[in-house]
Order: C-alpha cells, then sequence, then structure tokens
C-alpha cells in the first residue's frame, strides 16, 4: 500500500493569509526499495464544486466571467475569466454546497443536480477536490440577483452552447473544469443522437 511508502516526518506552516501554505518533509520508499527524504508545498483551500447549468430546449449554458489574480499575474491581460459556476464546500456537502453557490453567483435556484465527476484539479501543488455537476435551467427557474456575495463581482453569461465550444477553440474560454465540463456535455449530447 501506498501509505507504507509515505512517513511524513514535518509539517511546517509557511502562510494563512488567504487559505494553508504547509512544507511537509517526508521520507519516501521508492520501487527500488531505498528511502529517500524529499520536501514539498501544498496549498490546502479546502475541497469544491463546480456546475455547468445547460438549457435543453434553447440549448445555451450559464458561465459566469470574474476577475483572477493567478491568470493576470501570469499572462491574461485583463485577468477576467470565463468559467463555470463554482466555489468552496464550507462545510457542506457536495451537493447542497453547488446549489448554494449557484444561487449566489448566477441567482438560479436550481433543486435537481447531476454529479457527472470528481478530479483533482492541480495535484502537484494543491489539495484541493472539485465536484463536477450538471443541472438543467429553463426560462420559468427561479432566478434571483446572482453576481456573488462580499467582494466578488461576477458576470453571468448565457450563451449558446455551439458558441461556448467556439470560445473554448479560440482560447477564450481557458478554465479547465469549465472546459471539462463543457466537453462532457458535449460527449452527452453527441450519445443521445
Amino acid at each position: 500500500m501506498m501509505a507504507e511508502r509515505v512517513q511524513i516526518t514535518e509539517e511546517k506552516l509557511l502562510s494563512d493569509n488567504w487559505y494553508i501554505l504547509k512544507r511537509f518533509t517526508f521520507n519516501y520508499l521508492g520501487k527500488n526499495g531505498k528511502w529517500t527524504t524529499q520536501q514539498r508545498e501544498a496549498y490546502d483551500r479546502g475541497n469544491g464544486a463546480t456546475i455547468l447549468l445547460h438549457n435543453p430546449q434553447a440549448d445555451t449554458v450559464i458561465l459566469t466571467r470574474q476577475f483572477r489574480l493567478p491568470t493576470f499575474v501570469n499572462g491574461n491581460p485583463t485577468g477576467m475569466l470565463i468559467e463555470t459556476c463554482a466555489g468552496l464546500l464550507d462545510d457542506e456537502g457536495p451537493d447542497d454546497a453547488i446549489r448554494r453557490e449557484t444561487e449566489e453567483e448566477t441567482g438560479y435556484r436550481i433543486e435537481s443536480v447531476q454529479k457527472v465527476m470528481e478530479a483533482y484539479m492541480s495535484p502537484g501543488s494543491v489539495t484541493e477536490k472539485l465536484f463536477f455537476y450538471l443541472a438543467e435551467y429553463s426560462a420559468d427557474t427561479v432566478r434571483n440577483a446572482g453576481g456573488g456575495i462580499d467582494e466578488e463581482e461576477i458576470d453571468i453569461l448565457e450563451l449558446p452552447v455551439s458558441q461556448a465550444y467556439d470560445m473554448v477553440a479560440r482560447g477564450e474560454i481557458m478554465d479547465g473544469k469549465t472546459i471539462m465540463l463543457l466537453q462532457h456535455l458535449r460527449l452527452k449530447q453527441l450519445s443521445q443522437n
């Protein structure tokens, strides 16, 4: 078992300013039978959930656009990123958390959600696991203001699915979780035809 091959010998808090950054020193038993001592940093921001809202009658999706500093400092000239609604679990189960986040960010009150997968998005440095969902909405779906809470400034975009696919191809949608959910929807639609 892998747990028998890893022995954490030191855990040091480096920062708890926004989330938690720790440095771990550990002994690792390699396939060659030799132990080595290694150090890695891990950023713990908690687990999260993301959702793609799809209107099958109109064949549209709801996406969000907001400023993301890490993309700005890594070459995104505006820092604005188009993405699926997402947020941290905040001590809730993933299903409840994504319903809450959906209403906070988009305004849509969604009751029925379909979990489609779980994934570690950046496992080399971030502990977060994301829970991925699809949900349907329609013109009759209850909708409040949305736009996020506190300092969030979230634009809500309703786009034809075909336009969203084209935006991925042109590099206008560059968020991994969003691309994964759009591709999942595309595969689902293809399998139904």
